[in-house]
């Protein structure tokens, strides 16, 4: 598709989303669905204009999701205020950690037994459907940091954290088809990709957060410096705390959402006043301005509102494009009655199952069980951990059926609904 054409669907669909927004937000679906349906019909299935062949452009694709979920897990981070002696990070602790390995090891299971795969393809498969997704499910998110709904709370930290918590078991299945090293009895995947993988991607993020966080605010009230370009600072910040873990060899998901969750605790820290909005008084002039930004009861507050508007601006480009992509991949879904039974099985069996056992003595009610369990949306993290087994090498008939159940899960039909 030539650049004309290019600029033609992304400039008419960008326009789309800000004349529909408003209604948008009235209809109980969320905006991804009309990417998905676009997608797939600009994809080969539809008017042919685009073709993302996952086999050949698998390098290409991969860095794109993984743009999107490293934007989406910022945002996450920037949104989960509550302090961490708060019981309400129990429930998305559980379901990150217990309730993930428990799908885990169902889908391998399932993919033994019923879709007759050797071992490996199985748990890579686990680790590929079982985190849950922090984009799509961004319509699910806490609203605002001190949102202390316990089913957008626990949705929200559940995304933030399975996606990295997902990697040891992608690497595990990579390991078990002889395409990782895992170690004598297991012990380099033990020791790096679980231990040092999850525990180093989450202190180097926290520890950058809140190094930056507390330099910026530093500048701004003691030397009325670093004021504006808050864009650059959470751009910065992402790129660091990535660049910083996988340099580390630990997980860079996990190194970016902490970064976010530290960075929020820069607002605590400035007394949990909340800064004006853009154009009431107090911000009519350049001088007010500053005064704000750099005021040490608001510092953080400001800064806070600053970034995050600018990472959920970004977050929802990152989806259309991801998205829309991800549309014009479902032509290579093949609906076969194995297929369709397993993802029967993953939407109510698996993933209740697992919601179930992970959160058993947790004080959370029936209703609230069944919404988690719904809400467990496969998406772009999904998508990431698909084309990043592509990219490191598997290939033929196990890299087909692996594209065919994953793009078939992708469309976990409440992705479409909205919590309200």
């Amino acid at each position: 598709m030539s650049i004309s054409v290019w600029a033609l669907v992304i400039g008419a669909l960008l326009i789309a989303m800000a004349l529909t927004g408003s209604l948008m937000k009235r209809l109980p679906v969320s905006a991804s669905m009309f990417y998905l349906l676009g997608g797939y019909g600009l994809g080969s299935a539809g008017l042919g204009l685009m073709a993302p062949d996952p086999h050949r452009m698998a390098g290409i694709l991969v860095r794109g999701a993984e743009v999107a979920l490293l934007i989406s897990l910022f945002s996450v981070g920037l949104k989960l205020g509550l302090p961490f002696s708060s019981h309400h990070w129990r429930l998305p602790l559980r379901l990150a950690f217990l309730s993930m390995a428990i799908t885990v090891g169902l889908i391998t299971l399932v993919g033994v037994f019923w879709l007759h795969l050797p071992l490996g393809v199985a748990v890579l498969l686990g680790g590929i459907l079982a985190p849950t997704d922090p984009v799509l499910a961004s319509d699910v998110q806490v609203d605002e940091a001190h949102d202390n709904d316990r089913l957008r709370f626990s949705l929200t930290g559940e995304g933030g954290l399975n996606d990295g918590a997902a990697f040891p078991f992608v690497m595990l299945g990579l390991g078990l088809l002889g395409m990782h090293e895992l170690g004598a009895v297991g012990w380099r995947w033990w020791g790096f990709d679980v231990f040092w993988g999850q525990a180093g991607g989450l202190l180097i993020g926290a520890v950058l957060g809140a190094i930056i966080g507390k330099l910026v605010v530093y500048l701004r009230t003691r030397h009325q410096e670093a004021v504006g370009l808050d864009e650059f600072l959470a751009l910065g910040l992402v790129a660091l705390a990535f660049g910083v873990a996988q340099l580390a060899n630990a997980s860079g998901f996990l190194a970016v959402f902490a970064a976010g969750l530290a960075l929020q605790r820069t607002k605590e820290r400035s007394r949990r006043q909340k800064a004006p909005e853009e154009g009431q008084a107090g911000l009519q002039n350049k001088e007010a301005h500053l005064a704000v930004a750099t005021h040490p009861n608001l510092v953080g507050a400001y800064m806070m509102q600053a970034v995050l508007g600018f990472n959920e601006q970004l977050e929802r480009i990152a989806e259309l494009v991801v998205v829309l992509a991800v549309g014009a991949m479902l032509a290579y879904v093949h609906v076969d009655l194995a297929t369709t039974v397993f993802i029967i099985l993953l939407l109510f069996v698996v993933r209740p199952l697992s919601v179930w056992l992970g959160l058993l003595g947790a004080q959370v009610s029936d209703d609230q069980r069944l919404l988690i369990a719904w809400f467990g949306i496969r998406g772009i993290g999904s998508i990431y951990y698909l084309l990043f087994a592509l990219n490191y090498g598997l290939t033929g008939l196990l890299a087909d059926r692996a594209i065919n159940i994953t793009l078939s899960a992708a469309q976990h039909p409440s992705f479409c609904m909205e919590y309200r």
